[in-house]
C-alpha cells in the first residue's frame, strides 16, 4: 500500500482559535499550511464559550491577569497583537459585540461568527485543512552536516490519512479541560517526547466541591447565588459566588480555583459593603431575630444553612438581638465577613474552563513561541504555561501566542 505525503512548511495540530490565528498569519507570509485536528466540528470550544456568544477578549488585558511558573513570559505576545488588535478583525467582518462588565467582550450574535470569521481568514491566507485527522505519529530528522539550515529540518506526521512532512511544527492542542468536546494530552505527549517539560497541571477556572461533614447545611440551597468577595493564596475577587449541589461556582469562585491549592480555605467577605458589627449595634436593644436581621442583606434560604452552621461552632442559639453580648455580636460579624470554608477539590477537568499549568515557557522564546532546544517546533495558547483569569483573557492569550508563532514558523 503506497501512503500518501503531503509537503508544508508547516503543520499545525489543533485547530482552535491559538492555531487558526497562528495559521492565518503563517499564510499571510506566504507560507504553506496546514491544519490538522481530530475533531469532527471546528472549533467547538469557541462555540459553547460565553454562553454561545464567545467572551472572545477583553479589553483590560495585561500580563497580570495571567497565572504561570514564569509570569513575564506572556508580555511580549500580549504587546504584540492586543485586543485592539482582534477588535479590528471583527470591525472588519462586520461583526457586531458588546461589553457587558469588567472590559468582558461578547458577540451580539452568535460564537459561530468569530469561527466563521477564523475560516474566511484562513481561505483568504491559503491554509490547507486536514480534519477529522488523528495524528499517530511524530518524527524529527535534523541531520547534523546541515544543521545550520531549516533545508535539513523535517518533522513527519504520521496521520491514518497520510505523511505530512513539514519544516515547522505548532502545537495548539490546548490542554486537558471539556474532553466531552475533545480534549486531549497530545501536546504534552509530544512535549514529553521531545523531552520539553510540563509543570504541573491541574483545573483552572472550576467549580469547588466540599467534604459532606463541611457543607451539609448547604446542600439544599442549590441555586442560590449572592454578591461576595472571595480571598485566597494573595488574591481577592469580587462577584456572585453560587450554591451548587457539590459545593461552590459562580463567577468568584471561578477566578478564585486557579489560585486556590488543595488544603487552603476560602476566606468568602458575605457582605463586602456593609459592616455588620455596625449594623447588629443599631439593633442592639430589638426583640428582632438575629437571622432576621441578617436575611436584610443576605437570601434567606442561605442565612438559615448558614447560622445552623456557624451558631453551632460559635457555641450560640439564635435569639433575639437583645439576648447577645456584644463580644458575641462582634464574633457573628467577623464571622460573616471572613466565612472560612475549605474545598476538598474541584469538580474537575470536565467542568473546567481551563487547564492551569502546561508547557515550560522557559523553554520557550517568548518572542517566537519557539522551543529553545528543538528548532521549527512551536507550542501556543492553552497547552502553554499561560493561563488567564476569566473574562476573556484565555482568548486573547490565544490570538496573541498565535500570531506571534505565525510571523516566525
Amino acid at each position: 500500500m503506497v501512503v500518501k505525503q503531503i509537503c508544508k512548511d508547516v503543520a499545525i495540530i489543533g485547530a482552535g482559535a491559538a492555531g487558526m490565528m497562528c495559521a492565518i498569519e503563517a499564510g499571510k507570509r506566504g507560507r504553506s499550511v496546514l491544519l490538522i485536528d481530530h475533531a469532527l466540528k471546528l472549533a467547538e470550544k469557541i462555540r459553547i464559550s460565553g454562553g454561545g456568544r464567545c467572551n472572545f477578549t477583553n479589553r483590560h488585558t495585561a500580563a497580570e491577569n495571567f497565572l504561570s511558573n514564569n509570569p513575564h513570559f506572556c508580555r511580549s505576545a500580549l504587546a504584540r497583537f492586543t485586543p485592539q488588535n482582534f477588535i479590528a478583525l471583527l470591525d472588519k467582518h462586520g461583526i457586531r459585540y458588546h461589553e457587558k462588565k469588567y472590559g468582558q467582550l461578547f458577540c451580539d450574535d452568535s460564537s459561530q461568527q468569530i469561527i466563521n470569521m477564523l475560516r474566511c481568514e484562513c481561505a483568504d491566507a491559503g491554509v490547507g485543512w486536514q480534519m477529522p485527522s488523528q495524528i499517530k505519529q511524530v518524527e524529527y530528522t535534523f541531520p547534523i552536516a546541515e544543521a545550520t539550515s531549516e533545508a535539513g529540518r523535517r518533522f513527519i506526521l504520521t496521520t491514518e490519512r497520510n505523511v505530512v512532512i513539514a519544516e515547522s511544527l505548532v502545537i495548539a492542542t490546548g490542554g486537558l479541560s471539556i474532553p466531552q468536546i475533545g480534549a486531549s494530552a497530545l501536546g504534552y505527549q509530544i512535549a514529553n517526547q521531545f523531552s520539553i517539560p510540563v509543570t504541573a497541571l491541574r483545573p483552572g477556572l472550576v467549580g469547588l466541591t466540599f467534604a459532606t461533614e463541611n457543607f451539609y447545611a448547604f446542600k439544599d440551597i442549590a441555586g442560590v447565588s449572592l454578591d461576595a468577595e472571595v480571598s485566597c493564596g494573595g488574591a481577592t475577587f469580587r462577584e456572585n459566588i453560587l450554591f451548587t449541589h457539590r459545593g461552590l461556582s459562580g463567577p468568584a469562585i471561578l477566578q478564585i480555583s486557579s489560585y486556590w491549592q488543595p488544603g487552603e480555605a476560602l476566606h468568602i467577605n458575605l457582605l463586602p459593603q456593609q459592616d455588620m458589627q455596625k449594623i447588629f449595634f443599631t439593633y442592639r436593644q430589638s426583640g428582632t431575630e438575629l437571622s432576621t436581621v441578617m436575611t436584610r442583606y443576605l437570601p434567606k434560604r442561605f442565612v438559615q444553612a448558614w447560622c445552623a452552621v456557624i451558631f453551632a461552632q460559635l457555641g450560640l442559639a439564635i435569639e433575639p438581638v437583645n439576648q447577645y453580648r456584644d463580644i458575641e455580636l462582634r464574633q457573628i460579624a467577623t464571622a460573616l465577613h471572613d466565612w472560612q470554608i475549605t474545598p476538598s477539590g474541584t469538580v474537575g477537568y470536565k467542568k473546567a474552563e481551563v487547564t492551569l499549568g502546561g508547557i515550560d515557557t522557559r523553554e520557550l522564546s517568548s518572542r517566537t513561541m519557539e522551543s529553545k532546544h528543538v528548532p521549527g517546533l512551536y507550542f501556543i495558547g492553552e497547552v502553554v504555561d499561560v493561563t488567564g483569569q476569566l473574562g476573556g483573557f484565555n482568548f486573547q492569550w490565544a490570538w496573541s501566542s498565535g500570531y506571534a508563532a505565525g510571523q516566525f514558523v
